[in-house]
């Protein structure tokens, strides 16, 4: 909870920088009234689109650039000074976001180079132990069957030359 608070801040701070460099109000076009115009202009017969500049322009809001004799010099250089640094943090941080997604493929790539070498690393394994298996079962097959020559030969009254299992 105790690093909540400066990191909220440090956000709040950050997104209200470019709000706090503004620093003009902006103001309603100053319309030049005669006596006579002393009564409130007529509504008109239907009401702007909400984010039309007839709507904004009724709410006094403008988003329009002041001819250039009227505006402030510092606020244009630190209005560019900001854009600058906002340009510049996002070209970091899509660097950062380019560079993680490289490490990451790369990563990827690995463990699937890895994964692949463990995979054919078994079947090999596999691949062994089933001709081990063949073989031993072979061994025992010839065995056994030694086993059972040299057994008849003991119980024959003539003499028997029997071979050794394996040569």
């Amino acid at each position: 909870m105790t690093r909540f608070a400066p990191a909220a801040l440090s956000v709040l701070l950050l997104v209200a920088a470019p709000a706090l460099a503004q620093t003009t109000r902006p103001q309603a076009p100053v319309a030049r009234t005669t006596p006579q115009q002393t009564t409130a202009p007529a509504a008109p017969a239907s009401s702007p689109a909400p984010g039309s500049e007839e709507w904004l322009r009724l709410r006094g809001e403008s988003y329009s650039a002041a001819p250039e004799a009227e505006q402030d010099p510092a606020e244009v250089a630190e209005t560019m000074r900001l854009n600058a640094e906002i340009a510049a943090r996002n070209a970091a941080a899509e660097r950062r976001e380019t560079e993680g997604t490289a490490a990451w493929q790369a990563e990827q790539d690995r463990w699937r180079a890895e994964t692949a070498r463990l995979e054919t690393q078994r079947a090999q394994w596999e691949a062994d132990a089933a001709a081990a298996e063949a073989a031993r079962l072979r061994y025992e097959r010839e065995r056994a069957a030694w086993a059972a020559e040299v057994a008849a030969c003991e119980r024959s009254p003539r003499s028997c030359v029997t071979r050794t299992p394996g040569y």
